[in-house]
């Protein structure tokens, strides 16, 4: 293969190069854990994590392809939760699993409603969003966490909604599972994801094109918070509990996973292998920092260092692909 055929492998499958990422820093964990890191346990709890933030960390991708970003996913994640967990005990789980999709369909259509009809930018009407629904989370709970009684934990649904193991694996790992082949048919087979990336790539041509970039900006909103909610009610599921905590700063999370997984903060272009590899990078590395000993704050330091390295090695990335092309 020429240089010339490299760069255009490289650049339509950016995302092996996460995957290799990937498979070195699992090497180096498992040599410097002396094998602590690959146990059965830990991967499992590493794959548990995953799943719901995988499953967030998609949801934003949704928003970042099509030129804008949603930093109140977290909150919606937490508020969806509380929402579930709160009327599991009167409603049962699926009546309680309607409203809280419900509810983060909402909070994501209103963000998409802000940022498209009023033209407002999305980092300002998402911040508003983050800091009205986190203060609702914490007005709510009063200090105080949602639980599901233990009798109404054998429900099925509840089960199969992160509160069960399947063939010794979580639910959530199969959910994630389940919207990694949706997302792969969505973006890649059919019109909405060409119009999604169209719109990213140049909302100007994308309209000359007759592309309506307003319907397709607030279905990318709207699907984000539907999936940030559904990722919220997982966690619920996994955990039995949620408080006025949940979701505080997984927004960042997120977003470090869709810059990690190669998605352009610009818009036009996603990986979703690369979101989910991301998604267990950072999921990897806190596990690790855990087992060495290290504190859980210092995760958050590591985390902006690898967010501006990876920003920085994207941009080296594409002046090289772009280069003499």
């Amino acid at each position: 293969m020429t240089a010339s055929s490299y760069k255009q492998f490289f650049r339509r499958h950016h995302e092996i190069l996460v995957v290799g990422v990937a498979i070195v820093l699992v090497a180096l964990f498992v040599t410097i854990s002396r094998g602590l890191w690959a146990s059965p346990y830990n991967l499992a709890s590493v794959l548990q994590v995953t799943a719901t933030l995988g499953i967030m960390a998609l949801a934003e991708s949704l928003v970042i392809t099509s030129g804008e970003i949603d930093i109140s996913v977290g909150s919606t994640f937490g508020f969806s939760a509380i929402t579930y967990l709160g009327l599991v005990p009167h409603l049962g789980s699926a009546a309680a699993l309607i409203i809280a999709l419900a509810a983060g369909l909402g909070i994501g259509a209103l963000n998409g409603f802000l940022v498209v009809w009023f033209r407002l930018p999305s980092l300002i009407i998402t911040l508003g969003t983050l800091l009205i629904f986190q203060g609702l989370c914490i007005a709510v709970t009063a200090g105080f966490s949602f639980s599901i009684p233990w009798a109404q934990r054998k429900n099925f649904v509840y089960q199969v909604l992160g509160g069960g193991n399947f063939l010794g694996v979580n639910t959530a790992v199969f959910w994630m599972l389940v919207f990694f082949i949706l997302f792969q048919m969505i973006l890649f087979a059919m019109p909405f994801g060409n119009r999604l990336l169209a719109v990213g790539g140049s909302s100007q041509t994308a309209h000359s094109r007759g592309i309506s970039v307003k319907r397709v900006k607030f279905a990318a909103f709207a699907l984000c918070g539907l999936l940030a909610g559904f990722a919220g009610v997982l966690e619920a599921g996994k955990l039995g509990f949620a408080d006025g905590s949940m979701g505080r700063l997984m927004e960042l999370q997120a977003i470090a996973a869709c810059v990690l997984g190669g998605c352009a903060l610009a818009g036009g272009r996603v990986s979703i292998l690369g979101v989910l590899m991301g998604t267990f990078l950072l999921c990897g590395i806190q596990s690790f920092l855990v087992i060495m000993g290290v504190q859980p704050q210092w995760f958050m330091l590591v985390l902006g260092i690898i967010v501006v390295s990876a920003a920085r090695a994207d941009r080296v990335f594409r002046d090289w692909v772009l280069r003499g092309a």
